[in-house]
């Protein structure tokens, strides 16, 4: 009995304590008050578990403090709904996580505000919560005509209060959801190279640049007198153009700067294709106008003829069906095609003799450092056939020239205006998959995939009909200096 009292009087003073400090609980939480925020802090651990002024949106965890925080129903932080576990709650305290939010679709009297609703009641507390600063990387186009669509691209382009392109104000604008892209219409004012865009999260400037690029040309080796097109980005402003180093003085942009198209005059040479602007100036990295560098065969008897003698249509010069070349080129021609039709043999088949595809030395340069080029002329429609090319080595991959196709569904009847310049990147060339059969693969990871190890390679240029039904046409194009050039 003794022990039983002791123990009593041992736990009274505690007892005491607990009932004295009820009140004061109550007084400071009370389930039936409306929820106090005091301010919101770091959830991360000291010494950062600061006192939050602002945040950068980002899906962190932060914890609000104050005063009857238990039984809350509803958390939004400017104006967006929070998903929350009361098990991380206490009266004086919640632990949330700030949910992804969409500044170009929230509701602006809401922004910078956390609302906090409970049983008893609820409050908004002024917390400057949105983007981090805008950025712009890029303009769709900045050519585009006055009243033409325009985009600008980069990041957190929203919440955009001013915006100015050329100096020039833009009073109509939106972002895309993700704040990725600004769409607005060019303005009518001609534009200076200045691009402001002032949002609640900071401002971005941006210089307007148009450094032109060439991807390239319409016919490398045309004849004098030919229309000619060098295409490429930003082809317009143009101060200065010049093809195979001699100055064409006489050109006209596309709309859009995706090409400039000029009659070639009479050349003395080969060279590079270079262009200047007021933005910055271009040029390849080959020649054009050079039939020479890099060849395979050009069929021509004081140059590199190459041909096996068998294989191919015939070759020729000066046909009518192929105007605006005077040297020798080769010939394929093929009616309709049977289901898997063709092969390296016969009529069908375009067959040379070992040449230098790629110089001994640059055998380790990247694969998509060096294309195989061709021009051809395909002077009545072709639907149906691919024209494969490889080289004579065992397994060859192969690359597969199909313009008739124009998705994995969809084709078009294809033919050429006059000659063209066709360039396959070495890297286009796909080794067998036993599935999706030849050139289907995957790519060449190294020259040495394709060629000899010292460069030096037949070459086969022939069609066939991968499909299981007939070809809606058949085949009749000329081809002529097959060679493999640098390209970058």
């Amino acid at each position: 009995m003794k022990k039983k009292s002791y123990q009593s009087l041992c736990f009274l003073p505690l007892l005491l304590l607990i009932v004295a400090l009820l009140p004061a609980c109550k007084k400071n939480n009370d389930a039936g008050a409306p929820p106090v925020i005091e301010n919101i802090r770091s959830y991360v651990a000291s010494p950062n578990d600061t006192v939050l002024h602002k945040a950068v949106a980002n899906g962190q965890w932060v914890v609000i403090t104050g005063k009857n925080l238990q039984n809350a129903t509803q958390i939004y932080f400017d104006g967006v709904p929070a998903n929350f576990n009361t098990a991380l709650f206490a009266p004086n305290s919640a632990v949330v996580q700030i949910p992804v939010i969409q500044f170009s679709t929230i509701d602006t009297a809401k922004l910078y505000t956390v609302k906090y609703a409970t049983t008893a009641g609820s409050t908004t507390f002024a917390f400057k919560l949105g983007p981090a600063a805008p950025t712009i990387t890029a303009i769709s186009n900045v050519f585009a005509a006055p009243g033409d669509s325009v985009y600008l691209y980069g990041t957190n382009l929203v919440l955009v209060q001013h915006f100015l392109y050329g100096g020039t104000p833009v009073p109509s604008f939106k972002s895309n959801s993700d704040g990725t892209s600004l769409g607005f219409l060019m303005p009518a004012t001609t534009p200076t190279d200045q691009i402001l865009v002032d949002a609640k999260s900071g401002t971005a400037n941006f210089k307007i640049v148009a450094i032109p690029t060439i991807t390239g040309v319409s016919d490398e080796n045309a004849s004098p007198g030919d229309s000619v097109f060098v295409y490429g980005t930003y082809l317009k402003n143009i101060q200065s153009l010049s093809f195979a180093g001699t100055p064409i003085t006489s050109f006209k942009s596309s709309n859009d700067g995706s090409s400039v198209r000029f009659i070639l005059p009479a050349l003395t040479r080969s060279g590079l294709v270079s262009v200047n602007t007021k933005f910055g100036s271009a040029a390849t990295v080959y020649n054009v106008n050079d039939v020479v560098t890099g060849r395979i065969s050009d069929w021509e008897w004081g140059g590199n003829f190459n041909w096996q003698w068998w294989g191919g249509s015939y070759y020729t010069s000066g046909s009518p069906d192929f105007p605006g070349n005077s040297t020798q080129y080769m010939v394929l021609k093929t009616g309709i095609l049977s289901p898997a039709e063709g092969n390296t043999y016969s009529s069908y088949a375009i067959r040379m003799n070992g040449a230098q595809w790629v110089p001994t030395a640059n055998m380790n340069d990247p694969v998509s450092n060096w294309a195989f080029k061709f021009e051809v002329n395909v002077s009545k429609p072709w639907n149906g056939g691919t024209i494969d090319i490889l080289s004579g080595i065992d397994s060859s991959p192969i690359a597969r020239w199909e313009p008739w196709q124009k998705t994995a569904t969809t084709t078009a009847a294809y033919t050429t205006n006059g000659w063209i310049t066709v360039t396959i990147p070495l890297s286009s060339f796909r080794k067998t998959d036993p599935t999706l059969g030849e050139g289907k693969g995957a790519p060449i990871s190294k020259i040495a995939d394709l060629l000899t190890a010292s460069g030096n390679s037949e070459c086969l240029v022939y069609i066939h009909n991968y499909s299981t039904s007939a070809t809606a046409t058949g085949f009749y194009g000329a081809f002529d200096n097959f060679r493999v050039v640098k390209i970058k």
